[in-house]
């Protein structure tokens, strides 16, 4: 059973219940099963009871003999309707409850039946009845602890119900063999009580194994499917709303591997017990695993109630998880991620994808700084989708020669080809042109950046080397390295072995591996061991972007920077924003004190050249001056050139 509100995290005892508690808290699988023996009952029931209406007719009891089975048909035509209710349709948790309710006392009044045909029958003793009366009272309670053990509000009551008038008649004999009688019917009473119970508890841990998470002792992953299978279907017929939450907690691995998993076990039943008791009736926690939590809810009017209900119960659950928690002297500050799906009777899907989608708006909170809330949408599940097909179709596009290395010139100021900037581009078979603001982070999440980039690499040092022997010597080639590339801990070996299979270790201070602020700001002190390495190995780095992320005077103290890169967001506008003018002029402030070169890119006027010229000692990189060009197009291209070239003569808007 999920948890809801006011449970405790544990599994109740069900042996500390009352009856008509028990029948209320019962797990639904045992109602399937119940169901399944109301027609054995019945068959039970109806065919040897002819019998007692045939002996009935031959010993003068006809009456009371079809009296009591014109009874038991009417019980039976009751008990099958019970059956039918609980396969026509599915129950909401309210109609179930009810059901149940009607089951038990079905099966108190169908096991009644058998006790009063006993009596009528255990008389006759003069016609020996008494012995089919004896067995048939015997078989009955049999039945009852064989049948119905999953149903302890049943069997409790009812097997010494149905043994202690047997008791009682051997008593009356008033013979020693009475007596004897009368304990072995006590015993076999206690016997059955206890075979039924030993069964029930058997049965009720193995599910609880099975269904539970030993933990925290909400619903595993596999019963809660179970659980939303059925609410589903409960929503579908009565054309209800509702919605599932996903909830991971942010940054859990991390308490794990700084304070251990027994701290983290802790917060995680910290959390469990807290979600519990924020959670409004009727709604259903499980937790799917490690630190992954999801709520169903019950059923609701409108699609705009059920958004507003869970928008506001996800923002009270993440109030909820950032209070501190005090776990053996650690104080924890915890946040989560929460990704909602609304389930809508209009448009039916099954459990695997409704929690799948949840998960997808959830990572998309993580995408968005984490500590917040998103709702499942069309727009993401089509980003989605792009996504995988991007992930999927990156695998082949090395083999499928679909990547294209590019080279784009960077200028000095007298119009002369000093360095290039390699640049990557992708054109799929299946998706068209797909940009490296795609397919980059996507390659780096999947780990297939590392042998991207090193085709890249590879390919661009091989161009280099082709113009070497053709008689061109680019005095410096820019190569983008992304923070998963520059890290990876064969980055440093395979620079080593790629360039002393290309270039010459002579060769390597001619090339300039960019990177980003970002990657600096992550992990400085394993970035500047790394820079460093590469730096004794004659390779020079540039700071691409600089500006735009979280930039620190520190980082150009620390680290061996040889150059800046004014991103193309502050020269887009420089010729006539000021602000964009005063970031320029810090950068080349910066540069000058710390005797960096200054590179502009994304320079498309002439008007942008000529403000830039004029307040700095940069080169420059744009469609102003050229387009990115394959290896051949570009050594052509640097023929075609005269040694320098005059603003005027260069100048041309981009196409």
């Amino acid at each position: 059973m999920a948890l809801t509100q006011g449970d405790k995290p544990s599994a109740p005892s069900m042996h500390a219940l009352a009856p008509a508690r028990e029948a209320l808290r019962a797990d639904p699988r045992f109602d399937t099963y119940l169901t399944r023996q109301i027609p054995v009952l019945v068959a039970l029931s109806l065919l040897p009871g002819l019998g007692y209406i045939l002996l009935g007719a031959l010993h003068g009891t006809l009456t009371a003999a079809a009296s009591w089975y014109t009874v038991m048909a009417a019980a039976s035509l009751w008990g099958l309707q019970l059956y039918w209710r609980y396969h026509r349709s599915p129950l909401a948790p309210e109609q179930r409850i009810r059901w149940r309710l009607r089951l038990t006392l079905f099966l108190y009044l169908y096991l009644a039946l058998w006790t009063v045909i006993f009596l009528v029958f255990v008389r006759l003793d003069s016609q020996n009845l008494h012995y089919i009366a004896i067995f048939t009272q015997i078989g009955a309670t049999t039945v009852v602890a064989a049948l119905l053990y999953p149903a302890p509000w049943v069997f409790r009551p009812l097997i010494p119900a149905m043994m202690v008038p047997l008791a009682i008649y051997f008593l009356l004999i008033g013979e020693w063999y009475g007596y004897i009688l009368a304990a072995f019917s006590a015993t076999l009473a206690l016997v059955l009580y206890y075979a039924a119970s030993s069964s029930f508890g058997l049965l009720r841990d193995s599910l609880h194994q099975a269904s539970h998470d030993a933990l925290t002792g909400l619903n595993n992953r596999a019963a809660f499917i179970e659980h939303l299978d059925e609410s589903l279907e409960v929503l579908q017929h009565h054309r209800q709303h509702s919605f599932l939450l996903l909830i991971d907690l942010d940054h859990f691995k991390t308490v794990n591997d700084l304070l251990g998993h027994d701290i983290g076990d802790e917060l995680l039943k910290s959390v469990t017990r807290d979600f519990a008791n924020a959670l409004p009736p009727g709604h259903h926690l499980a937790r799917l695993g490690g630190d992954e939590f999801v709520i169903v809810a019950p059923g609701k009017g409108d699609r705009q109630t059920c958004e507003r209900a869970a928008r506001r119960l996800a923002r009270s659950l993440l109030q909820v998880v950032k209070t501190p928690y005090f776990i053996r002297s650690h104080h924890l500050h915890v946040s989560a991620s929460i990704g909602i799906r609304l389930i809508e009777p209009e448009h039916p899907v099954d459990s695997h994808q409704l929690v799948r989608e949840a998960d997808i708006a959830m990572y998309e909170v993580k995408e968005r700084g984490r500590d917040g809330v998103v709702v499942f949408s069309e727009e993401l599940s089509q980003a989605v989708e792009r996504h995988l097909q991007i992930e999927r179709c990156l695998h082949f596009a090395l083999p499928s020669r679909e990547i294209e290395v590019l080279f784009q010139p960077q200028m000095d100021a007298t119009g002369k080809i000093r360095s290039a900037e390699t640049l990557i581009r992708w054109h799929s078979a299946e998706l068209g042109p797909v940009s490296p603001a795609e397919f980059i982070p996507i390659a780096e999440q999947t780990g297939y950046i590392s042998e991207l980039g090193d085709a890249v690499i590879a390919r661009a040092f091989q161009a280099l080397r082709d113009w070497d022997r053709a008689g061109f010597h680019l005095e410096q080639l820019a190569i983008n390295i992304s923070p998963r590339q520059l890290v990876h801990l064969n980055f440093v070996p395979r620079m080593q072995e790629l360039i002393g299979r290309y270039l010459g270790r002579e060769h390597a201070h001619r090339i300039t591996l960019e990177i980003t602020e970002h990657v600096v700001a992550e992990d400085t002190d394993r970035v500047i061991h790394i820079m460093q390495a590469l730096r004794r190995m004659g390779l020079r780095f540039s700071m691409d972007d600089f500006g735009t992320g979280f930039s620190s005077l520190s980082y150009l103290k620390r680290l061996p920077f040889d150059e800046l890169k004014i991103d193309r967001s502050f020269v887009h506008q420089v010729d006539h924003d000021a602000d964009d003018q005063a970031m320029v002029r810090t950068i080349c402030d910066i540069a000058r004190q710390f005797q960096l070169k200054v590179v502009a890119e994304g320079v498309e006027t002439d008007a942008q050249y000529r403000w830039l010229a004029s307040h700095g000692d940069l080169h420059f990189q744009g469609y102003l001056f050229a387009r990115p060009m394959d290896a051949d197009t570009f050594f052509e291209h640097v023929r075609g050139e005269p040694e320098s070239l005059s603003v005027p003569d260069r100048a041309h808007p981009a196409v």
